[in-house]
C-alpha cells in the first residue's frame, strides 16, 4: 500500500463490490465508486453513514466510453478493480445488453485505462469460462485449464480474458483477472449461486428456504473475495494472467448444518436440491498465491455466523427485506 493510493471500483453496488468499498474505507483509503446502480440499497449492509460520506459517487454506464474515461481522469484514481457485469441469468435473457455491458464495457476499461496512462488493472472473470465437471481431471482446477464456457455469460468473460492479453501485448498493459466461484455473504441477492446466501437471509428472518443446487463447489466469502482483488490490485505483477481464487470446497449439506449451527431455530427449515453445479468441485490457487501473495480465508461456520448477524442486524434496522 502507498499513501497516493485511489481505487476506482466499476460495479461496486454489487456484494463483491461493497466488501471492497468495506475494506477500503476502513483502511482510510480514498475510493471512487462508478455504477449504473446509485440505489446504493447494499451499502447500509457493511458500512455505517458516516463510512458511506466517504466514497465518492460517480453515476455511469461501463458500455458508454466516454462515462468510463470521465470518471477515471475525475477521480485522479490509480488503481482501477472491474467489477461490473451482468450476471448469467440476466445475459441469458437479455444477450444483447450481456454483451454491451460484460465486453464491450471491459474494452472499455482497458481502453481507458490504456489512454490514462495507467499501467493495470483488476478484472473479475467467473468460473463459469470453464466446462462440465467431467471434462476435467478429478483433482483440483488449475488456473490454465481448457476453457469450455456454455452460457452466454461465460463465452463474454472468455473474451474478456482474450481482451486482457491483447491489451497486454499492444499496449503494455498488465492485468489480474480472477474467477469467483460461488460467492457467498451480505450483498449477495442477485444470479444463478446466490441461493445460499438467500437461506441464510431466511435463517436470519425466521423462514424456511430452498437452496437450487447440491455438490460440492468452491465457497468464497464475500470479505475474502474482495480481499483477493484488493491484493492483486496492489501486486507489482507483470502480465495478463487469470487465476482460481480458492477457498474451501463444501457441500450444500455443510452449509445448511453451519446455518443450523449458528441458527438453531433454522433446523430442519433450510432444504435443497441435489442437481450439482455443472464446474469442477475444487479449483487450485496455488498459480495466484505466487503472483499477489498468501491469501486467508475465512471458515465456513465464521463466514456463516457473520452473515447472519448482519441480516439480523439489517432486519432489525430495516436495511434489507426478505426479498433482498
Amino acid at each position: 500500500m502507498t499513501s497516493n493510493e485511489h481505487f476506482l471500483v466499476t460495479g461496486a453496488a454489487g456484494c463483491i463490490g461493497i466488501w471492497v468499498l468495506r475494506n477500503l474505507v476502513q483502511e482510510g483509503i480514498p475510493v471512487t465508486m462508478l455504477d449504473l446502480d446509485m440505489k446504493r440499497h447494499r451499502l447500509p449492509l457493511l458500512l455505517n453513514d458516516e463510512e458511506i460520506a466517504c466514497i465518492q459517487f460517480i453515476h455511469g454506464d461501463v458500455s458508454d466510453y466516454p462515462s468510463v474515461e470521465n470518471a477515471i481522469k475525475s477521480s485522479g484514481a490509480n488503481r482501477i478493480i472491474h467489477l461490473a457485469a451482468l450476471q448469467l441469468p440476466f445475459c441469458k435473457a437479455d444477450p444483447v445488453a450481456g454483451a454491451r455491458v460484460n465486453v464491450v464495457g471491459t474494452v472499455n476499461i482497458f481502453e481507458a485505462v490504456k489512454r490514462l496512462g495507467i499501467k493495470n488493472l483488476v478484472y473479475a472473470s467467473s468460473i463459469a469460462v470453464y466446462g462440465m465437471s467431467e471434462e476435467y481431471p478429478d483433482e483440483p482446477l488449475a488456473h490454465d485449464a481448457p476453457l469450455k464456457p456454455r452460457s452466454h455469460y461465460g463465452v463474454y468473460k472468455q473474451a474478456n480474458e482474450g481482451t486482457a492479453k491483447v491489451y497486454l501485448r499492444d499496449d503494455s498493459i498488465s492485468s489480474i483477472g480472477l474467477r469467483p466461484y460461488v460467492v457467498y455473504g451480505a450483498g449477495r441477492d442477485q444470479g444463478m449461486t446466490s441461493t445460499p446466501t438467500k437461506a441464510m437471509l431466511a435463517a436470519a428472518d425466521g423462514q424456511p428456504y430452498h437452496i437450487s443446487f447440491g455438490g460440492r463447489y468452491c465457497f468464497q466469502y464475500g470479505n475474502d473475495t474482495a480481499k483477493a482483488f484488493i491484493q492483486a490490485a496492489r501486486a507489482d505483477f507483470k502480465g495478463a494472467e487469470v487465476f482460481n481464487i480458492g477457498g474451501d470446497s463444501v457441500s450444500t449439506a455443510e452449509v445448511i448444518t453451519a446455518i443450523e449451527q449458528a441458527n438453531p431455530s433454522s433446523r430442519s427449515r433450510i432444504t435443497f436440491d441435489d442437481n450439482p453445479l455443472p464446474f469442477p468441485p475444487d479449483v487450485d490457487n496455488r498459480a495466484l498465491v505466487s503472483a499477489i501473495g498468501p491469501m486467508l480465508f475465512t471458515p465456513l461456520s465464521e463466514g456463516v455466523a457473520e452473515t447472519l448477524d448482519i441480516f439480523r442486524r439489517a432486519l432489525k434496522e430495516g436495511n434489507i427485506t426478505k426479498e433482498g
